[in-house]
């Protein structure tokens, strides 16, 4: 890393760095993609479920995926697209209680994306760093269209809320807004919701998580003793909604139970050994593309795959989580609002290709949340097996 500074910014955000854009640039992966790697595979898979030609189960995956055109929504302003091989994906989960998602109660006007990562694979396609945007955060939300076939369109507002710009513009006003917090282009852009995580990480066989202390939470349906488990689809969507269980009961206490889970589920697709069971492979691959939307550049199986190898290399121990710089609002401490030069030292990190610096996260508000190690993978479970006995 070459430190907290760095070149070729300018002052309106560091979008122009003198690099010009030609055409896609980043060939992305994500650490739940790395099961798409099943089109590959899908011509066995097809043997083992009865004969079935591999056209028509490319052709089955193919229609399983939800597409938005993110390009065209956006057009052309927007920041510079970097052509050095690093790839930029917004991560999204949507709170959405429509179809599926009704047993997790009423939208409150709308759905609105519970969790966002800005997940960055660097040049090389050997690490990763993610940028978890605390959902309360107070942002400037640009102006954005909304439902392409109805013309909507919503101004611009000082102070909402960052996860209010999925409700009132969907994928492409989330881009956006991220976009303008950041001055980094989004290449792509994949979003799952309650329905599809919880069918995902079944599919799966579950994750393994420890919990050093319990954790109950009546609001997230979550009750887990202190110890090891192999979360159900059902567990693990408690677990990465709990606000409550741990910590000081804020969203920036959630989020590091978000971090540790995504690093737990890399691990657990590592070691299940898909690659060895056809069928088990191809059931994945049909979880996974019915589970995700993506942008119209990612809503194939071809694309899928293509991100999916690039991510093959990347293990947990690979990505650095970092929690976009925050403090608590003044006006109101339910919300929080970024603190402008360390997030920009963020930023600049992803938009130069490098880790993140610690000084860009020290003495934040998501710095001081801790919520003591409660919950993890394998770390957990080594400082839960040296626990002393009857605590």
């Amino acid at each position: 890393m070459a430190g907290d500074s760095y070149e070729g910014d300018t002052a309106a955000g560091g979008r122009s760095r003198g690099i010009r854009a030609t055409g896609r640039r980043r060939r992305p992966r994500s650490g739940r993609r790395r099961a798409m790697r099943a089109a590959a595979w899908t011509v066995a898979g097809a043997v083992v479920l009865g004969g079935t030609s591999l056209g028509f189960v490319y052709f089955k995956l193919d229609g399983n995926i939800s597409g938005v055109d993110i390009n065209a929504a956006l057009g052309t302003d927007r920041p510079e697209d970097v052509p050095n091989g690093s790839m930029d994906i917004l991560v999204l989960g949507s709170d959405t209680r429509a179809g599926d998602n009704a047993k997790y109660g009423q939208d409150q006007g709308g759905a609105r994306s519970d969790t966002a990562m800005v997940l960055h694979i660097n040049e090389q396609h050997d690490k990763a760093s993610v940028v978890s945007i605390p959902r309360d955060t107070l942002v400037r939300r640009p102006a954005c269209k909304g439902d392409a076939s109805e013309g909507n369109k919503t101004v611009p507002a000082q102070r909402a809320m960052f996860n209010s710009a999925y409700e009132v513009g969907g994928p492409a006003c989330a881009v956006k807004t991220v976009e303008s917090l950041s001055g980094v282009r989004m290449d792509h852009y994949l979003e799952v919701d309650f329905a599809g995580f919880k069918k995902l990480i079944n599919t799966l066989g579950g994750v393994k998580m420890t919990t050093t202390k319990p954790i109950h939470d009546k609001n997230s349906h979550l009750n887990l003793q202190a110890g090891t488990h192999q979360l159900t689809g059902e567990q693990s969507l408690g677990l990465v909604r709990t606000r409550h269980g741990v910590g000081d009961g804020s969203d920036l206490g959630r989020i590091q139970l978000q971090q540790a889970f995504v690093k737990s589920l890399i691990d657990q697709v590592n070691s299940i050994g898909v690659f060895s069971s056809p069928k088990k492979l191809y059931d994945l691959a049909d979880t996974a593309t019915s589970a995700i939307t993506t942008d119209s550049e990612l809503d194939s199986v071809g694309d899928l795959t293509g991100m999916a190898k690039m991510l093959k290399g990347i293990k947990s121990d690979d990505i650095q989580m970092t929690t976009l710089p925050v403090q608590y609002d003044p006006a109101n401490p339910n919300r929080v609002v970024q603190i402008d030069s360390k997030t920009d030292k963020v930023w600049r990190a992803l938009r130069h290709d490098n880790p993140v610096p610690k000084s860009a996260t020290k003495g934040s508000a998501g710095d001081k949340t801790d919520i003591g190690g409660v919950v993890g993978g394998k770390k957990a479970t080594k400082a839960a097996a040296e626990e002393p006995a009857g605590r």
